[in-house]
């Protein structure tokens, strides 16, 4: 589900002293941004002018905590940016985006808008950003320190071998190990096998 939001309640969204630069963009690339309920699958989405009356559209989800958020719709952004300079004609992440995503970042650091530890990591993502901010796990491992916390829900490298943990869909898994930079896990109902970011979110399984 969707909602509009009067821009200026953006604000209530992002980091304090971000709102007027994040508004430039919105401003002057005449974006229509929506903030949505959260989605399982991805934190943001980007579409593109269709030749229809439709122009540039962003959603972002609206549970993200304030600097999620925020990174969330540079990212966004930067494929915004991207798409008004070659098109169709890139990669979706290929090396103009990221050239563009970077220097969209780099109009957010050093302004003291984020934490130390998220400018940090904000920092060495520009070096090289990843296809989304749960790609770039240095990233999101320090971002869900700012997260609201829920009860019995970690990051699955948090968890203890063996560990029965619940996805956001209700399948239950038994964390296995580490194969290379994933975990391998089995799913209790089917027993086949599925390899989980170390820094995904799950629900701890006490009784089953």
């Amino acid at each position: 589900m969707k909602k509009e939001a009067p821009l200026h309640a953006l604000a209530a969204y992002l980091p304090d002293g971000t709102f007027e630069p994040v508004m430039e963009f919105i401003s002057n690339y005449k974006v229509h941004l929506t903030i949505t309920r959260e989605r399982a699958s991805i934190l943001g989405d980007y579409r593109h002018p269709d030749g229809h009356g439709k122009g540039h559209r962003i959603s972002i989800n609206g549970s993200l905590n304030k600097y999620s958020f925020l990174i969330t719709l540079l990212h966004e952004l930067a494929h915004l940016t991207t798409f008004n300079k070659y098109g169709n004609r890139v990669a979706a992440h290929g090396k103009e985006w990221k050239s563009e995503f970077s220097w969209i970042l780099s109009g957010f650091v050093g302004k003291n808008f984020l934490p130390n530890d998220v400018e940090q990591a904000v920092r060495q993502s520009m070096a090289n950003p990843a296809a989304s901010s749960c790609a770039d796990e240095s990233l999101m491992r320090v971002l869900s320190r700012y997260d609201r916390k829920k009860e019995n829900h970690y990051l699955v490298e948090q968890l203890p071998p063996g560990q029965l943990f619940r996805t956001k869909d209700g399948r239950i898994f038994r964390k296995g190990e580490r194969i290379r930079k994933r975990y391998r896990c089995e799913e209790v109902a089917t027993k086949r096998l599925y390899l989980f970011s170390p820094v995904y979110e799950v629900e701890i399984v006490t009784n089953t």
